[in-house]
């Protein structure tokens, strides 16, 4: 091919580029890898620890790790005898997560129906901004409701958030104040947890809404985080 009075061959530096994001999309082309990019958004993990929150037996979570780390996605530290895996340039990789998603709800009709029947139906509303949540927090007129898992949100969560994991929710309901908003936030936007919190709370008469997003979105926004030293 003649561009620009240059000639670029089938093997050209076009081609490489092509070749290695092929690779990228390669690596994400697997549920339980979508998954575990999903939880080390949260905070860097071990291996054994992906393999509890995925379900997964180690091996296999050792074998999907391995695949995302040849594709520059995840990167691993060595703290001890414990080796740590983070996500490789965070914001990138949970930007790329974001935009697969909106692909995918556009374009594939399965995903579209998920969405439809499972989370507009605990939670029609529109979600709260990250640009609103942020004046609302200034002018303290929210309660932020972060219902991950103790451990999650000790890695980093929204500043000044309220931690009740879904599963101790009803235990402490005398926790929220009942006259005040509540905003509501998990992992990411096909987290259930915040779905579910919303749609408990809605039933026992709290103004609750959701997050736009998740944690690692907010994270990814460059906005203030806080995490239990």
């Amino acid at each position: 091919m003649i561009y620009l009075g240059t000639t670029v061959s089938s093997t050209g530096p076009k081609q490489a580029i092509y070749e290695n994001l092929a690779e990228v999309a390669q690596a994400l082309g697997h549920a339980h890898r979508l998954e575990l990019l999903e939880h080390l958004a949260q905070g860097v993990r071990t291996v054994e620890e992906l393999s509890v929150r995925a379900h997964l037996t180690f091996a296999n979570t050792s074998r999907h790790l391995q695949i995302l780390r040849r594709a520059r996605l995840v990167e691993t530290e060595r703290r001890g005898k414990n080796v740590l895996y983070r996500l490789a340039g965070e914001s990138e990789v949970v930007a790329l997560l974001k935009a697969l998603g909106r692909v995918g709800e556009r374009n594939v009709a399965e995903i579209g129906r998920v969405v439809t029947d499972y989370f507009q139906a605990r939670d029609a509303l529109e979600p709260v901004s990250r640009d609103d949540l942020v004046a609302r927090l200034r002018d303290d007129l929210v309660t932020v409701l972060d219902v991950r898992p103790e451990d999650e949100f000790a890695l980093g969560h929204l500043p000044g958030a309220l931690n009740i994991p879904l599963a101790e929710l009803e235990r402490r309901l005398g926790e929220l104040p009942k006259g005040r908003e509540v905003v509501a936030y998990c992992r990411g936007p096909y987290c259930v947890l915040s779905f579910e919190a919303v749609a408990e709370l809605r039933v026992r008469g709290y103004r609750v809404r959701r997050l736009e997003d998740g944690f690692p979105e907010w994270k990814a926004a460059g906005l203030p985080v806080e995490s239990v030293a």
